[in-house]
């Protein structure tokens, strides 16, 4: 589990083809601090764990399903990303509850900046509309942010200078794809009215 508060930008340094999957490296420090095999390391919002380590570089392998549906399909030497450890329990909840598990690609439409901060509209995938609302917390890139303004097939975010430097999103140009995770309540939350409602048709 994680909390959508990016530690540090990484950059990749080599990808592998392997066929039906990849295998990723990404050069990093702060993320590297207490890493061990087998611990889970966050990548653009996507839960990977940590295969091999050798200095200030870790590898980790990525396979088919994770490439079809996030944007790490098309990743590339040089390209920066967004890192964040998995959540301890001493550690403060800065963002919102985040899994690490991509739900749907998103396109950045539009970026209107301001004097302190930048409007960013996103399209996303019209079955994730439903889970968001208007100040609610929407995770893209692993960065968890609130949502300005909610609509069935699109979004918008505010991003403060500090998530601009510190993050994926103050590089993502118009066109350019990112990793959606809806708010994991707003699921839980549809699956127990569904059920309430068919058991009261049963018991009608």
């Amino acid at each position: 589990m994680f909390t959508g508060i990016v530690e540090e930008l990484g950059t990749v340094t080599a990808v592998e083809d392997q066929g039906d999957a990849i295998r990723l490296s990404i050069r990093a420090g702060t993320v590297l601090e207490d890493a061990g095999l087998g611990d889970s390391i966050a990548v653009n919002g996507c839960c990977l764990t940590v295969a091999e380590r050798d200095g200030d570089t870790w590898t980790a392998d990525v396979m088919q399903e994770t490439l079809d549906k996030t944007s790490l399909y098309g990743v590339r030497p040089g390209d920066r990303v967004n890192l964040e450890r998995a959540v301890t329990a001493e550690k403060r909840l800065g963002g919102h509850i985040v899994q690490g598990h991509v739900d749907g690609v998103g396109t950045v439409l539009a970026r209107t900046p301001s004097e302190h901060w930048e409007v960013v509209e996103i399209q996303m995938p019209p079955e994730l509309g439903r889970y968001l609302v208007d100040k609610g917390s929407i995770t893209v890139d692993g960065v968890s942010l609130t949502v300005v303004e909610a609509h069935d097939d699109r979004f918008t975010v505010s991003l403060i200078p500090e998530t601009l430097a510190r993050t994926t999103l103050g590089r993502r140009q118009v066109g350019e794809r990112v990793n959606l995770e809806v708010d994991i309540l707003a699921k839980h939350v549809e699956k127990l009215l569904a059920h309430r409602d068919a058991e009261q048709e049963r018991t009608n």
